[in-house]
């Protein structure tokens, strides 16, 4: 069982460069112990400087029913990761990027002396073929795979596995190797947490009243997070 800390990470001194930073992609609709949980384990196990939780504007592999404004999914992110090393963010908006692809190559021009590590759960592994020029954002960044009961066999037999597999890495080696390159695949696992934003939304349907009022303030742009009508971002998320 990993505890849930909330301390700063020291980054060793194996690579030269800026900071590590890991991106995690959701709907967070809303965010649950899960996300914190699991964003936690992963700086510990690849040694991470801070993690950002980039809440999606919308998903083309999500249905929109039942998705709540981004103003109320940004403050139940804020208030879940608070006290952590993790950062709130709808930055996709302000970069005017339409899928992941886009929004990974423009993260990199904007902040060209930080090292991201694109985090997904092994539900988004299994359906990664789908997303627009997938092995694009192979290329662009490492990717680590986060375990999720009942998704691995689905992974494993996925045709993006069938390419990735071949830059698999242990988190040891990414954590130890000299060159920041990618691909690169580093696999997680850990004790499941059977929690879901599913799970949350049926025993309070109206959790998003709960978050209204004064607009969230973006953690990464430090500007304030205004609804507007939902457009398309990540293709998948970890819910």
């Amino acid at each position: 069982m990993i505890p849930d800390f909330a301390r700063s990470h020291v980054r060793p001194a194996r690579n030269s460069g800026g900071p590590i930073t890991g991106l995690l992609g959701g709907s967070f609709n809303p965010a649950h112990g899960g996300h914190r949980r699991i964003s936690l384990f992963t700086m510990q196990a690849l040694q991470l400087d801070e993690l950002w939780w980039m809440v999606s504007p919308g998903n083309p592999l999500k249905p929109r029913k039942g998705m709540a404004p981004l103003g109320a999914r940004v403050h139940s992110a804020k208030k879940m990761s608070r006290n952590a090393p993790i950062r709130v963010t709808a930055i996709e908006r302000e970069l005017g990027t339409r899928y992941t692809a886009d929004t990974l190559r423009a993260l990199k021009r904007r902040y060209p002396n930080r090292r991201f590590v694109w985090l997904m759960g092994s539900d988004n592994l299994a359906q990664f073929h789908r997303w627009k020029n997938w092995r694009g954002i192979a290329r662009e960044m490492p990717i680590a795979v986060i375990a999720r009961p009942g998704y691995d066999r689905a992974a494993v037999a996925s045709p993006a596995m069938a390419w990735l597999r071949r830059y698999r890495l242990s988190a040891a080696r990414f954590c130890n190797r000299r060159e920041w390159s990618a691909p690169a695949l580093i696999e997680l696992r850990f004790d499941p947490d059977p929690r879901s934003a599913t799970q949350v939304r049926r025993a309070d349907r109206q959790w998003a009243k709960s978050f209204t009022g004064q607009p969230p303030r973006d953690d990464v742009t430090r500007s304030f997070i205004q609804d507007s009508p939902t457009r398309i971002d990540h293709e998948g998320t970890l819910a």
